[in-house]
């Protein structure tokens, strides 16, 4: 099929649910996907943030095949190797005991929010109020749109799940101002994603931490976009100098398969017991033979190391950019995980971008959200700047 066929077939069928770009992908290696037309381009966007390691990596695609061949999936109601492995190399990373496993990034934070609550449940005063922060994104569930800062995605939806709150981002103290005798968590992204690529420094994250132990709270990190290596460590929390309870992982875990995780650490992690939460497909074995295929490589190919250089070298380019095209108001972000903010709409340059061969997006409508596989090399982040170089002179 060509792109136009595979295009209008599909907007004939699927919700138009969303804003897609006109873009039929079939193949891609690397940094490189190729539409349906033969035609090449720079994956600058890692399919929303979840091709960590480029498209085929040669380890996935060897983890799928041989996983493959075994099992592919185990109930819940059994127990399967890759997804204990799987636990077990998430814990022995983290700050954490004990792992739920998922599909997606939305039902880690539906967990995540289910625990909190059970915690305020099993102490017995009474608290379920979770915090997060406007303009945080956190998922497309009834439950997560209410717990995105964002009214926006909660139009149509209403009546609104209870027992949210949200208070302004980076301000400690709106936030302590936020707090009711209701709150057990404050729920917050170490860099806002969807929010505009917004990484407020360690100290803020610090003092939410301090804030949380003052008042008994809980503190809740959603890493689906900044986890597993995005900003130049394993987890963003490491470079904050702060280790919350609970912490949801997704996107880059499962290198293209869908995978969620939440982890938690004693004592709270034992509060979700036999019978409180549960997911069919969640731990599957193939995605969780995927996942560990993904820890192998972030701890031993050196893409951690390569994110933390390529990301210097992609934002030192864009505040040189910054300096030629006076529309680039700012560039900010943490490792791959950048953001050039525009005194105008993304969405014409996003555009021209891709006319160029280069894949990037738009999010918070003017930032250009630029998130290449921490696998990019040199020559394709110099590739890459000059065609956003090009595209924003047109």
């Amino acid at each position: 099929m060509t792109s136009a066929e595979i295009i209008a077939l599909a907007d004939r069928y699927l919700f138009p649910t969303y804003a897609r770009a006109p873009l039929a992908l079939v193949r891609g290696e690397g940094t490189r996907v190729w539409d349906a037309d033969g035609r090449e381009y720079l994956d600058f966007f890692s399919s929303t943030v979840v091709t960590n390691l480029g498209h085929q990596h040669p380890a996935v695609v060897r983890a799928i095949e041989q996983q493959a061949h075994q099992i592919l999936h185990v109930s819940n109601l059994h127990y399967c190797e890759p997804q204990a492995r799987l636990a077990e190399r998430l814990v022995r990373r983290s700050f954490a005991d004990r792992v739920f496993l998922c599909n997606s990034g939305a039902e880690a934070n539906e967990a995540a929010i289910k625990l909190a609550r059970k915690v305020g449940h099993a102490r017995g005063d009474g608290r379920y109020e979770i915090i997060t922060l406007l303009n945080s994104f956190h998922g497309r569930t009834l439950a997560t749109i209410a717990a995105t800062g964002q009214e926006k995605v909660r139009v149509g939806f209403e009546p609104v799940q209870q027992g949210f709150r949200y208070a302004a981002y980076d301000d400690p103290a709106a936030l302590e101002a936020a707090i009711s005798p209701r709150t057990i968590a404050i729920m917050v992204e170490p860099v806002q994603g969807e929010g505009g690529i917004v990484a407020p420094p360690p100290e803020y994250f610090q003092a939410l931490r301090a804030l949380c132990d003052r008042h008994g709270l809980l503190l809740i990190f959603d890493e689906i976009q900044t986890g597993m290596g995005r900003c130049g460590t394993f987890f963003a929390y490491e470079q904050l100098g702060v280790t919350p309870d609970i912490m949801t992982l997704a996107k880059g875990l499962g290198a293209g398969v869908p995978i969620g995780a939440m982890l938690a650490a004693a004592p709270i992690a034992d509060i979700l017991d036999k019978g409180s939460h549960g997911s069919t497909f969640g731990g599957n074995a193939l995605t969780c033979a995927v996942a560990l295929a993904v820890c192998d490589v972030l701890e031993s190919e050196g893409a951690l190391g390569n994110c933390q250089a390529m990301g210097e070298r992609l934002r030192a380019g864009l505040a040189a950019l910054a300096g030629r095209h006076p529309t680039i108001r700012a560039v900010r972000g943490r490792g791959l995980l950048l953001g050039a903010e525009l005194d105008q709409p993304g969405g014409p340059v996003v555009a021209r971008c891709l006319a160029r061969g280069l894949i990037i997006n738009c999010t918070a409508n003017t930032v250009l959200r630029i998130t290449p596989p921490l696998t990019v090399s040199a020559a394709e982040v110099d590739a890459a700047l000059a065609i956003l170089d090009g595209a924003l002179a047109a």
